[in-house]
């Protein structure tokens, strides 16, 4: 079975690095302090501080392996071959349904998607739909909440 590869941007792989740089490093070190601390206490079968230091330890490792995993399958999107005006992962994109005000985000992979800062996944319906349609393309959007038909306005 082939391994899952993660697109994205060079920006977004670089703060992937960061990322797992920063829960390697300084996560780490906080999390440790914290268990010595809760171990002082005593009796560790009845300290909630310890168990939670613990639950949190795991928790940051399993970040660390899910990143590592992300970096070493990471495929950095290239868009040189695309025309300017076409929608493509790395890129951002205008859209507007009927009289809605105009949307924009930048389409990324699914490792840097951030909805609330404006970066939607490649894999998203949204996404999905708009991925090699042109400025001025009417596209239809297949929603879980039901079909919506938008103008692309701009790519950038």
């Amino acid at each position: 079975m082939a391994e899952k590869t993660f697109p994205m941007t060079l920006e977004g792989k670089q703060k992937l690095e960061e990322q797992l740089e920063f829960l390697k490093t300084e996560k780490r070190a906080e999390i440790v302090k914290r268990i010595q601390v809760a171990r002082s206490f005593g009796d560790l079968s009845e300290n909630s501080e310890y168990e939670a230091a613990k639950d949190e330890q795991a928790h940051n490792e399993g970040q660390i392996k899910e990143i590592e995993n992300q970096l070493q399958h990471a495929e950095i999107i290239d868009n040189s071959d695309v025309s300017d005006d076409e929608v493509a992962i790395g890129k951002t994109v205008v859209f507007q349904e009927d009289d809605d005000e105009p949307e924009t985000y930048q389409i990324v992979g699914s490792a840097e998607a951030d909805a609330f800062n404006g970066k939607i996944s490649n894999e998203s319906p949204i996404a999905a739909s708009l991925i090699g349609h042109k400025v001025g393309d009417m596209v239809t959007i297949e929603t879980p909440g039901g079909d919506m038909t938008v103008k692309i306005l701009e790519v950038k």
